[in-house]
């Protein structure tokens, strides 16, 4: 794909994030047509390196649609993989301005979030190896959003658009990974008040450490490592509630503890 379309394509999703507006798939375009995820990745990397220069910081990255009932309700049935940076991170608890905040079309998910003591660098790096890297995991509310109007997303648009990431916060429980099977914490979701959805590790992969080795050497692949003290979230646990002003979101994972976010317009 040459280095135009490339920013053609990235400056376009750069533009909807800036601007808190939706734009058709990528793939509906001539352009978009031919698309490959290695192309999606560099149009990822086209409007990271905007936000770099905006100002924002690399905090860590993120795995994502790795649950089947994820992958269903998106009709993405791989996972997919962006950044985080510092702007997107706000504290357990917040009440997060949607305008503020440039969110779109947002929907909650809970999911595990790793934070690393040492680095690692695929390709090759084993779940054990994960856990054995990280220093701590919590709950954690991502806030996925999409610049692709109406979440008619493929894996291309997904990929592009940094994996749909928006915001995200975590609980303020600092746990050692290895004190307990995260393969079976369950995990409840409230949504005002009221139980929502449900779900358990073992549906990320298999295991949250599986889904971060993959993202891992995936990331590997493009010569991307995990760095020492990144946030790396593993992945919803259950399917993604749609979110507005007004909303406040409760989770809890057994072992794990709590986390909540609040939404104002």
């Amino acid at each position: 794909m040459s280095t135009m379309a490339v920013e053609q394509l990235g400056e376009d999703l750069y533009q909807a994030l800036r601007q808190r507006k939706t734009i058709v798939p990528l793939i509906s375009g001539d352009i978009g047509q031919s698309l490959s995820i290695d192309d999606a990745y560099q149009i990822s990397l086209y409007t990271l390196a905007k936000r770099e220069q905006d100002g924002e910081q690399i905090i860590g990255k993120k795995i994502g649609v790795t649950s089947k009932p994820v992958q269903e309700m998106l009709n993405v049935h791989q996972p997919d993989f962006g950044f985080l940076t510092n702007t997107m991170h706000y504290p357990d608890g917040s009440e997060i301005s949607l305008k503020e905040a440039k969110l779109i079309q947002p929907r909650a998910e809970g999911e595990i979030a790793f934070c690393l003591k040492e680095d690692l660098i695929g390709p090759n790096v084993t779940a054990e190896q994960v856990l054995q890297a990280t220093e701590w995991v919590a709950p954690c509310f991502e806030i996925v959003d999409s610049r692709i109007k109406d979440w008619q997303i493929s894996i291309i648009d997904t990929v592009a658009d940094n994996a749909s990431c928006g915001v995200f916060v975590i609980g303020e429980s600092r746990i050692d990974p290895l004190s307990l099977d995260l393969a079976a914490a369950q995990m409840r979701v409230y949504h005002n008040n009221e139980l929502a959805v449900q779900g358990i590790g073992s549906a990320v992969q298999g295991h949250p450490a599986e889904a971060v080795a993959w993202l891992a050497n995936t990331l590997g692949e493009y010569g991307i490592p995990f760095k020492k003290g990144e946030i790396i979230l593993s992945g919803a646990l259950a399917p993604l509630i749609d979110a507005k002003a007004g909303d406040r979101f409760d989770m809890e994972i057994e072992g794990l503890g709590k986390a909540s976010i609040r939404f104002k317009a």
